[in-house]
């Protein structure tokens, strides 16, 4: 994705956070919002991926959330990649819904939200996915209680920092 429809997706979804009913943000969180905090758009972590498919033998993982409940996940499949010279390896996990990408990064609690962040990839198909971590996501949770978020399993907290995406909300 580049700069600039990367900019109008953020003003969109800064929008929908401050005036939609369906908004994370309380009432009082949305009149005081004045929009989500940002990474500049970095072009290195925007990915196309080949992903090692993970034998299926129809077991799921099961991954707890913020609120103690439980999801069920598939591992689809675990990609790599370096980051500031270190090599990474994260895995996409396949639901009901799609591919779903949890993760966390070194800067979780100082920059990004502690609990991590999430993406879904886009299956470009022959094993390949977009991963755009420009489009890295906090989850609902970190805006507020009362919404049941999947805690990002251990395989997928990694030790160096991804200066991507959304970062740590700020306020109330």
């Amino acid at each position: 994705m580049n700069a600039d429809e990367l900019s109008a997706q953020r003003r969109e979804k800064d929008q929908y956070f401050k005036t939609s009913p369906h908004s994370p943000l309380s009432d009082e969180q949305q009149a005081a919002f004045t929009g989500l905090r940002y990474y500049p758009p970095n072009p290195a972590l925007d990915l196309t991926v080949t992903v090692e498919r993970v034998p299926h033998d129809g077991s799921e993982i099961i991954i707890e959330t913020t609120t103690e409940d439980t999801r069920r996940y598939r591992r689809y499949g675990e990609f790599q990649f370096t980051v500031d010279d270190q090599p990474v390896r994260l895995t996409i996990y396949e639901a009901p819904h799609g591919f779903f990408l949890p993760f966390v990064d070194a800067n979780a609690g100082v920059e990004t939200y502690p609990a991590g962040r999430y993406l879904e990839p886009e299956d470009l198909g022959g094993n390949e996915f977009q991963v755009d971590f420009n489009l890295a996501y906090n989850p609902f949770c970190a805006f507020g209680d009362g919404w049941s978020c999947p805690i990002t399993p251990a395989e997928n907290r990694l030790k160096v920092a991804i200066r991507a995406g959304e970062m740590n909300p700020v306020g109330d």
